[in-house]
């Protein structure tokens, strides 16, 4: 496995519970790690934490074109490569299709499906360059497997897993990995919002998850992960 220590890491979703719990994981194992989030005050509560300087935090919205934009101009100051691209950030609304509204439905594909277009728009030319680096991305398992009430969330995420396939197909002649990590249920706040009844003390913990995407980070020169499954324990195996 290759260490993650000494690697030009760019962290979007730093602020949910998952990308924070990833980021003090890459921190502390040695990453030059640079973190991007919506919600400034947990960012910078965060970037204390870690002992980040500012010019390695960004205070944005990926599914926005400008803040993407402004975003890159940030990281090009302090890191002149990126090894990984992390894509942690996302939104769930989870209700019955009769009752998602326009902007449910249209909420869940900017966030989830066109920021994370932008996002590799903007830093996939840094690892063409030199024809090596890694992309992990988040769908969880509604991005494969359907459930009632993920009519909007699901069609994010399938987009989001058919839209990183094609551009591998792109990279055929790199060594720029991609990787799905296809979650199942975590306890984290992603919950919080969703009025559905579930086992918050039968799910992965938030640490679990985040381990996994560290371990991701450290992927063998010789291979690739191209997705990895993780699911409570009690879920059936897709």
């Amino acid at each position: 496995m290759e260490s993650v220590k000494g690697k030009y890491v760019l962290l979007a979703g730093a602020t949910g519970g998952i990308g924070a719990a990833a980021a003090r994981l890459l921190a502390g194992s040695g990453a030059r790690l640079f973190i991007t989030g919506r919600n400034s005050q947990k960012l910078d509560a965060l970037a204390s934490e870690l002992k980040l300087p500012s010019t390695q935090v960004f205070a944005g919205d990926i599914s926005v074109s400008a803040d993407v934009q402004q975003l890159k101009e940030k990281y090009v100051q302090v890191f002149s490569q990126i090894d990984v691209l992390i894509n942690a950030s996302g939104v769930g609304i989870i209700r019955p299709v009769e009752q998602l509204t326009d902007e449910d439905f249209l909420t869940s594909l900017q966030t989830n499906l066109f920021g994370s277009f932008l996002l590799v728009r903007a830093f996939l030319p840094m690892m063409k360059e030199v024809k090596k680096g890694l992309i992990i991305n988040i769908p969880g398992v509604l991005g494969k497997t359907p459930m009632a009430g993920a009519a909007a969330y699901s069609a994010s995420k399938y987009g989001l897993v058919g839209m990183m396939q094609s551009i591998r197909e792109e990279l055929k002649r790199t060594d720029i990995r991609i990787t799905n990590l296809f979650l199942g249920g975590v306890d984290s706040p992603f919950w919080d919002t969703i009025d559905l009844r579930v086992q918050k003390d039968k799910m992965i913990r938030e640490e679990e998850a985040a381990k996994a995407i560290w371990f991701l980070c450290q992927q063998p020169a010789s291979g690739v992960v191209s997705e990895m499954v993780l699911q409570p324990f009690n879920h059936q195996a897709i």
